[in-house]
């Protein structure tokens, strides 16, 4: 079962809730969550735009096309990325944006794809704004679960802090169009695939879609109206705590209908070494990232 938790009662370390909070990172690696101040009014609004945005003319969006700049900010065609090696290109549109440097940091000019420059649409202030301001108040969700995540496994509430001063924190806007009808076996909105990083917070409009591996190693539906999020855990954050946090296999197959969905990848800092404590070795967060882009990203798989 995928439980939906509180994070008001996370947030006050409520007991009842951080023994389910520790059954679901360890056993399922995916559950739900109310109560995080991002209410349905708010994710709704977000939704509107990111449709506004995909449904524009191929023209208007190509002007941001991330295959152009060999990145991995602005907007993704459909069949632009593949998750899966062994099933074909995704079928889905993506736009993505990340965490802006300032000039003075450290990270700035050093040419990493991950720090690059956010891409917008010309003359689409509202746009920015919108997913922008989003982006923020996600983030500090995020951080907050990353808290509620540590106490419930015995560490310091804040030990993960210092790691997301420069998160490699990616928003993404995914349009899944309906789906075709020559799709077949291989076909999917995304293949089936565990995420890279550390913790994924998903909004979405509603459309049910996402499956997840379940332990038992069936597929089971989650779904989340606006106001109520998705979360799942990445290989990062599995390896950094020595897999008392579990990342988890999910897909989505695509139906009749038409759907939007909104993950927050919260990642660390590129040079966070992401290794078990006290394991004497080195996994830079950053590298990992890279190489599983890298694979990803037909764009990018091609240059390298």
């Amino acid at each position: 079962m995928i439980d939906n938790l509180n994070l008001a009662k996370l947030d006050q370390r409520d007991p009842a809730e951080m023994k389910m909070l520790k059954d679901a990172v360890g056993q399922i690696g995916f559950l739900t969550i109310s109560n995080t101040g991002l209410d349905a009014d708010r994710v709704r609004e977000l939704i509107d735009t990111y449709r506004t945005f995909f449904r524009q003319p191929d023209k208007i969006k190509q002007s941001v096309d991330m295959a152009t700049t060999g990145a991995n900010r602005g907007w993704g065609a459909s069949g632009s990325e593949q998750v899966d090696p062994k099933a074909n290109p995704d079928y889905k549109e993506v736009f993505d944006c990340g965490y802006e440097l300032q000039a003075d940091d450290p990270y700035a000019g050093c040419g990493l794809s991950i720090y690059a420059p956010n891409l917008w649409p010309e003359g689409a202030d509202a746009f920015r704004e919108t997913i922008q301001a989003y982006y923020s108040d996600a983030c500090a969700v995020a951080m907050r679960v990353l808290r509620a995540i540590a106490v419930a496994i015995g560490r310091e509430a804040k030990c993960f802090d210092a790691a997301f001063d420069t998160p490699m924190a990616l928003l993404r806007g995914n349009f899944y169009p309906q789906r075709p009808d020559w799709a077949g076996e291989n076909d999917f909105g995304i293949g089936a695939h565990t995420d890279y990083g550390c913790l994924t917070l998903l909004a979405t409009d509603g459309t049910p879609g996402l499956e997840v591996r379940m332990p038992s190693g069936d597929w089971q539906a989650v779904n989340a109206a606006p106001g109520q999020f998705i979360i799942n855990f990445g290989e990062m954050l599995e390896i950094w705590t020595e897999g008392e946090v579990k990342a988890t296999e999910h897909r989505v197959k695509g139906s009749s209908d038409e759907r939007i969905s909104v993950p927050l990848f919260f990642n660390p800092s590129f040079d966070t070494n992401v290794a078990p404590p006290a394991s004497g070795k080195v996994i830079r967060a950053g590298e990992h990232l890279t190489q599983r882009f890298n694979e990803t990203y037909l764009h990018l798989n091609a240059a390298s």
